[in-house]
C-alpha cells in the first residue's frame, strides 16, 4: 500500500510514517512545516518507499498529483494547540476546514480511502463522562475563540460523513485524546513536554488554572498502530471512533510525577488562566474517552503507562531516544 500523510512531519504524523514504513508500506508526506518539523522525518528521507513534499494541502495541483498515485490518505494536517488557537483564530479555522474540504474533493475524485484525525476537544464542556462517540456536545459562546478549534473540527467531521453518505467516499474519523510522547513540543501549550522541559532547565513547572482538571494520556506508539488498523477495517468505514487512554490523572499529579522523575528540586507554580490566556478562558474539567467502539473494531488496548510516557519524553529531550527504523 502507498499512503499519503498530510501533516506528516508533525508529532503524530511522523510516528505514523515510522509505523507504516516498518510494516513494509510506502509513505508520502505533505507538510508545510508550519507546526511540523523536518527533523521529525529526517531519518526517513533516504529510505526506499519514502517521499516528502513541503507544501500546503490547499495547493490543489500538488495534492491531486499525489492523491492520484496513493491508495490511502491519512489527513492529519491541522492547526493545533490552545495557544495557537487563541493567537491566530483565522488560521485555525481556515486551515482546518479548507484543507479537509480540499482533501475530500480530491479523494472522492479518485476513490481513495481517508482517515480524518479529529479531536477530543470536539466534546466541548460536556460533563457526561466518559465521552462516547454519540455523546452530545456543549460549547461556549462564539465570542470565545477557545471553541473555534473544536467547532472547526466538528465541521471537518460533518464534511467527511457527508462525502461518505452522499458520494460513497470510504472514510473513518478518529477522535484523538491527549496523545503524547517523543517529538511532541510544548510550542503551542502541550502540557507534558512543557513540564519536562521546564524541569530539565530548572525552571518552575507551570500549572495553568487550579490543576484539578483531569486528562487521559496515551502514548503515541499505542495510537499510531490503531490508526493503521482502523484504516484497514471495513467495519470502521463511515464511523467516528475514539482513540486514547481512559485512565485519568489530574494536571497537579502530572506535574508532581514529572517533578519526581526529572528534577525533584523544581518548583511547581500555579498560574491563573487569565494570566496565561487572557480573560474569559474556558477549559474542560475532564476528557475521558469511552473506548468500547475501538476495542470492538480492532481490539485496541493501550499498553504503555504514564510513567513510560514520561520516561520516553524525558529520553527524547536528553537526546537518548530514537526511532527503530
Amino acid at each position: 500500500m502507498k499512503n499519503l500523510i498530510t501533516g506528516g512531519a508533525g508529532f503524530i504524523g511522523s510516528h505514523l510514517a515510522d509505523h507504516l514504513m516498518k510494516e513494509g508500506e510506502e509513505v508520502v508526506i505533505m507538510d508545510d512545516l508550519s507546526t511540523g518539523r523536518f527533523d521529525n522525518i529526517r531519518h526517513l528521507v533516504e529510505k526506499r518507499g519514502f517521499k516528502y513534499y513541503i507544501g500546503k494541502v490547499e495547493d490543489r495541483r500538488l495534492l491531486e498529483k499525489i492523491i492520484e498515485k496513493v491508495d490511502r490518505i491519512y489527513h492529519l494536517a491541522a492547526s493545533v494547540g490552545v495557544q495557537l488557537i487563541l493567537d491566530d483564530p483565522v488560521r485555525t479555522i481556515e486551515n482546518n476546514i479548507f484543507s479537509t474540504q480540499t482533501v475530500l474533493e480530491e479523494a472522492v475524485k479518485y476513490g481513495k480511502s481517508v482517515l480524518l484525525a479529529s479531536t477530543s476537544e470536539l466534546y466541548g464542556k460536556s460533563e457526561k463522562l466518559p465521552f462516547s462517540e454519540d455523546s452530545e456536545v456543549v460549547y461556549g459562546p462564539t465570542r470565545l475563540f477557545r471553541w473555534s478549534y473544536a467547532i472547526s473540527k466538528a465541521v471537518d467531521e460533518f464534511l467527511l460523513l457527508a462525502y461518505h453518505r452522499q458520494k460513497g467516499l470510504p472514510g473513518v474519523i478518529v477522535r484523538l485524546f491527549n496523545t503524547v510522547g517523543p517529538r511532541q513540543t510544548g510550542r503551542y501549550g502541550m502540557v507534558l513536554p512543557r513540564f519536562v522541559k521546564q524541569a530539565l532547565s530548572g525552571e518552575p513547572i507551570t500549572v495553568y488554572g487550579s490543576g484539578e482538571q483531569k486528562r487521559c494520556f496515551a502514548h503515541v506508539l499505542d495510537v499510531v498502530p490503531a490508526l493503521h488498523d482502523l484504516m484497514k477495517s471495513s467495519q470502521a468505514q463511515g464511523m467516528v471512533v475514539n482513540i486514547g487512554n481512559n485512565e485519568e490523572v489530574s494536571i497537579n499529579q502530572l506535574a508532581e510525577n514529572v517533578q519526581q522523575k526529572v528534577n525533584p528540586e523544581a518548583d511547581i507554580l500555579r498560574l491563573p488562566y487569565e494570566q496565561v490566556y487572557g480573560k474569559n478562558f474556558e477549559d474542560m474539567n475532564s476528557r475521558q474517552p469511552d473506548l468500547t467502539r475501538v476495542k470492538e473494531l480492532i481490539n485496541y488496548q493501550p499498553s504503555r503507562s504514564l510513567d513510560t510516557i514520561i520516561d520516553d519524553v524525558l529520553a527524547f529531550y536528553r537526546g537518548k531516544w530514537g526511532p527503530e527504523i
